[in-house]
C-alpha cells in the first residue's frame, strides 16, 4: 500500500506536474488514510470499502476536523483511486458518493462603514509605498477585487476615464467592474510615481525593485494598514467582504452584487444577507422599546 501511494505522489509531481502546496495536502491525508488502515487491519486498497471510509470520515469529524479539511481529504482519496484503477490496481472507489459532514457555515469578518471610511480616509504619505498602498485599499473596497484579480492586474486592464477595470477571475472568467471616485484619484497620485521604479511589466502594483507585488507583500501592506490606522488585523479579503456587505446593505440588488463578486452560484452571495439581517437586527434590539422591554425582563 505504501509502495502505491509512494507511485502515486511521483505521478503527481511528474505526470500531472500538480503545486507543491497540492502534493503535500494529498499526501499528508493519504497518509492519514493509510494510518486508518493499517490499524483496522485493511492490507490492500483494493480491500478499502465505503463503510470503512465513512467511519473513518466520521471519527475525524467527531475529533474536530473541519467538513472543509474532510471534503479535501476525500477529493484526494478519490484522485488515489482514479489512478490505481487507471493502472488495474484496484477496482472500485471507496469514495464515490461519499460526502464530507456539513459544517457550519461562519459569516465573514467585515468592517462596519464608519470604520472602512477610518482606514481609507487616514494620512497618506505622499511618496512611493505610501501612494501604492492607498491605491491597493481603494482598489480592495471600491471593486471587491480578491487577492489574486489584484496581483495579476495590468495596466491595460484599468480605464480610469470611465471609471472600470476588467479583472479575469476565478475559472478564466472576465468581468467588467467599476472603480468610484476616491480609488481612481488614489491610482492616478500612484501613477505619478510608479514609473521611479522602472517597472518590469505592466503590473499595476510593483515594488521599489519593479518587480510586480505577491500575494504576501500586498498581505503584509493591508496587514500593517489595518494596525496603523484600525488597531487590529486586518486581510485584503475582509475588504471584499465590506465592499459586499456595504453595497448588498445600500442597494439590496443580491444579482448585481454576486455579478460584481464573480460567484458562480448565488447561494455563496447570499451569506451576506445573513450580515445584513444581523445588522437590522443589532439596530432593532438597541432602538425598538418592545424589543428593548423583552431583553430587560422574563415576562
Amino acid at each position: 500500500m505504501q509502495r502505491q501511494l509512494e507511485a502515486f505522489c511521483a505521478h503527481l509531481r511528474n505526470e500531472r506536474q500538480v503545486s507543491p502546496h497540492t502534493q503535500q495536502a494529498y499526501r499528508r491525508d493519504l497518509d492519514n488514510v493509510l494510518a486508518y488502515c493499517a490499524k483496522a487491519g485493511i492490507d490492500s486498497w483494493d480491500a478499502l470499502q465505503i463503510q470503512q471510509l465513512r467511519q473513518f470520515v466520521a471519527r475525524q469529524h467527531q475529533h474536530g476536523q473541519s467538513s472543509r479539511s474532510l471534503a479535501r481529504m476525500l477529493s484526494a482519496v478519490r484522485g488515489f483511486y482514479r489512478y490505481l484503477n487507471r493502472e488495474g490496481l484496484c477496482s472500485h472507489d471507496p469514495a464515490n458518493g461519499l460526502s464530507a459532514p456539513k459544517g457550519e457555515r461562519r459569516l465573514p469578518k467585515t468592517l462596519d462603514t464608519d470604520r472602512a471610511l477610518q482606514l481609507l480616509d487616514g494620512a497618506v504619505e505622499d511618496d512611493f509605498i505610501g501612494r501604492r498602498d492607498q491605491a491597493i485599499l481603494e482598489l480592495f473596497y471600491s471593486s471587491g477585487l480578491r487577492l489574486s484579480e489584484l496581483t495579476s492586474l495590468n495596466m491595460e486592464q484599468l480605464d480610469l476615464a470611465a471609471g472600470l477595470v476588467q479583472v479575469h477571475g476565478k475559472g478564466s472568467k472576465t468581468r467588467v467592474l467599476p472603480v468610484g471616485r476616491k480609488a481612481r484619484e488614489a491610482l492616478q497620485q500612484w501613477f505619478k510615481l510608479r514609473g521611479m521604479s522602472a517597472p518590469e511589466d505592466g503590473a499595476v502594483f510593483v515594488s521599489r525593485q519593479g518587480r510586480r507585488l505577491g500575494p504576501q507583500a500586498v498581505r503584509l501592506r493591508v496587514q500593517a494598514a489595518g494596525v496603523r490606522e484600525l488597531g487590529q488585523n486586518l486581510h485584503p479579503h475582509m475588504l471584499r467582504h465590506s465592499f459586499a456587505s456595504h453595497l448588498l446593505e445600500s442597494s439590496q440588488d443580491l444579482r448585481a452584487v454576486q455579478e460584481m463578486l464573480g460567484h458562480a452560484d448565488i447561494a455563496t452571495t447570499q451569506i451576506y444577507t445573513h450580515l445584513d439581517f444581523q445588522h437590522l437586527a443589532a439596530v432593532y434590539d438597541s432602538a425598538h422599546p418592545r424589543a428593548k422591554r423583552s431583553k430587560d425582563s422574563d415576562t
